[in-house]
């Protein structure tokens, strides 16, 4: 009887993990779009392939639709990203940084066991008013309507660098904070996972081997019966020798009567004297012989004395031992229950 427990490797490699294994995305989208647009700060969170996991949150008409409304816009806006990302996945902490047409970003990293598995990228937001002709020079670099560009960018937010900071620290604990808990629920669950498969294997094995023991149990009764009909039996042989040599004695005394009538009788009776002879040897003979098989019954008993008291030892513990695992099979079972509960808590 053999049986693999199952021991699952909960992930080891935490660079594996998808925000989406983690975080419940629905939640992140309805903290995101709330915390955007009570501060006015855009925000969007991505995977570590720079993909987006959210959909952007109070994304400004100057980034959203005349920024990257262009390829060349597109792909600076994506590069900067990248970089505000590299430095916060660099320092394991929130990166403020300008934005390559001019505003405010910062990238927030989100971290599992201090490894990066993605990034809320935030801002588009100003700390001063904007300098016109940086963003005409910006507007005239992608191709865009230099009077859109000016008038969207002036309907931009302004805030205190403190306030920007005060929001990338939010958003990194309240991400963070999510991804620990989120984190600590995957290994939990798979942790209920595996303890619920290995004790149902424990169950399945306990049960085998009390049904085992009961058997061995039946069978020590068997045994311990089977030892005792011996036990009799080497009595009842005991019985039959003192028979034999009691007749023995009496023929041996016979034989001596008839050796000594014999003797009596003289030449005639010689004959008579040699089968009186011959059967006190044989009476003789007899009687050894039953002397040596009383002597091995009486091993043959002495060694059942002891398989009776081994028997009997043996199946008190065999019964310890079934009444033991029927126990603890009872508490497995409780043990599984309560495993199954959990499992289902953390599904």
């Amino acid at each position: 009887m053999t049986k693999d427990i199952k021991n699952n490797h909960i992930y080891d490699d935490v660079s594996s993990l998808k925000i989406q294994d983690i975080i419940d995305i629905e939640l992140l989208q309805k903290f995101q779009d709330n915390f955007a647009e009570s501060i006015n700060i855009a925000s969007v969170t991505v995977d570590m392939d720079g993909n987006p996991v959210t959909n952007p949150s109070s994304y400004t008409n100057f980034c959203l639709n005349l920024t990257q409304s262009t390829d060349m816009g597109t792909r600076r806006c994506a590069e900067s990203h990248r970089k505000g990302g590299i430095e916060a996945a660099r320092t394991g902490k929130p990166y403020i940084y300008t934005c390559h047409a001019g505003l405010i970003d910062f990238a927030v990293p989100i971290l599992v066991e201090d490894i990066q598995i993605g990034s809320i990228l935030g801002g588009q937001i100003l700390t001063s008013a904007p300098e016109e002709s940086l963003y005409r020079n910006t507007a005239k670099e992608l191709g865009i309507d230099e009077a859109k560009y000016l008038q969207a960018v002036n309907e931009v937010n302004i805030s205190t660098e403190k306030n920007i900071r005060a929001a990338a620290e939010v958003l990194y604990v309240i991400s963070n904070a999510l991804s620990k808990i989120g984190y600590q629920e995957l290994k939990l669950k798979n942790t209920s996972e595996t303890l619920f498969d290995n004790l149902n294997q424990v169950s399945a094995i306990m049960e085998e081997l009390s049904a085992s023991s009961i058997n061995v149990t039946d069978n020590q009764h068997v045994l311990n019966k089977e030892i005792i009909n011996i036990k009799d039996i080497s009595l009842e042989i005991n019985s039959i020798l003192d028979g034999i040599k009691s007749i023995a004695d009496q023929t041996k005394m016979l034989g001596l009567n008839a050796a000594i009538e014999a003797a009596r009788a003289g030449d005639s009776g010689r004959g008579f004297g040699v089968v009186a002879t011959e059967i006190r040897k044989l009476s003789q003979n007899s009687k050894d012989t039953a002397v040596k098989i009383s002597e091995l019954t009486k091993k043959i008993q002495d060694s059942v004395e002891k398989t009776v008291e081994s028997s009997n030892s043996t199946l008190q513990t065999t019964q310890q031992q079934t009444s033991a695992i029927q126990e603890t099979n009872a508490n497995l079972q409780e043990i599984t229950l309560i495993a199954d509960h959990l499992n289902k808590l953390t599904s």
